[in-house]
């Protein structure tokens, strides 16, 4: 991937694969945007949150790079960051809740470039608690769930999406207990669409591209409308 490294805080989304730094609560925040191919793109942007940085989670952990790959080829521009305290982003880990703000602060730069696009979220692990707890107020229509951390961290009822939302959960999964994912599901009053992928572990060894298939096939009729040509 060839990134055009762009100047702190842009007043405008890019229009190639970039790296730039936002401001966050605690200081900057590295971040990578890449865009659909045109046409064929939809006038919408996903913002993707990574998993668990202490145990080493970044915005180029290969499902998140997967889970950007699926939803950029569906037509969706994408945005990738490193929360605070993570690669070059400045600050320190907060357990959910700095993470939180520092999403809010991308969104809100989203919403300052793109206000009339419609607004994706999505996760992997601790990033999936860190969307699933914020797409509410965020106002997200639509969310991707890869493996949400059930039983580490607190998900309340009275956050959970109302929006289109997709949860992935590896059947084999040795970090997350899939039927702990299941059993949260099935209590939902309104509950998320569910993929169970057979022989697969938290980190979708070997199955990535099955990954990859799964969310398109998934999100195709959830997307937003193409996007104009100027």
């Amino acid at each position: 991937m060839n990134l055009t490294e762009l100047p702190d805080d842009p007043t405008d989304f890019p229009e190639q694969a970039a790296s730039f730094a936002l401001s966050g609560p605690a200081g900057k925040l590295e971040t990578l945007s890449e865009i659909a191919d045109r046409p064929g793109a939809r006038a919408g942007v996903v913002v993707i949150c990574h998993p668990n940085p202490v145990q080493g989670g970044t915005m180029r952990n290969k499902v998140v790079t997967m889970l950007e790959r699926s939803l950029r080829e569906s037509g969706l521009d994408t945005i990738r960051f490193n929360f605070r305290g993570t690669g070059e982003s400045e600050g320190s880990y907060d357990d959910g809740d700095g993470e939180s703000d520092d999403l809010a602060a991308v969104v809100a730069w989203l919403r300052r470039v793109r206000p009339h696009d419609a607004l994706w979220l999505a996760g992997f692990s601790f990033g999936s608690y860190v969307t699933i707890r914020n797409a509410t107020k965020l106002q997200a229509q639509a969310l991707v769930s890869i493996a949400p951390p059930v039983g580490r961290w607190e998900l309340a009822n009275d956050v959970l999406p109302n929006c289109p939302w997709l949860v992935v959960m590896g059947e084999a999964d040795e970090v997350v207990e899939p039927q702990a994912v299941f059993d949260w599901i099935d209590g939902m009053d309104q509950p998320p669409e569910l993929i169970r992928m057979p022989d697969t572990g938290h980190f979708f060894h070997r199955r990535l591209m099955d990954l990859r298939g799964a969310v398109k096939h998934a999100v195709r009729d959830w997307l937003p409308e193409p996007r104009s040509v100027a």
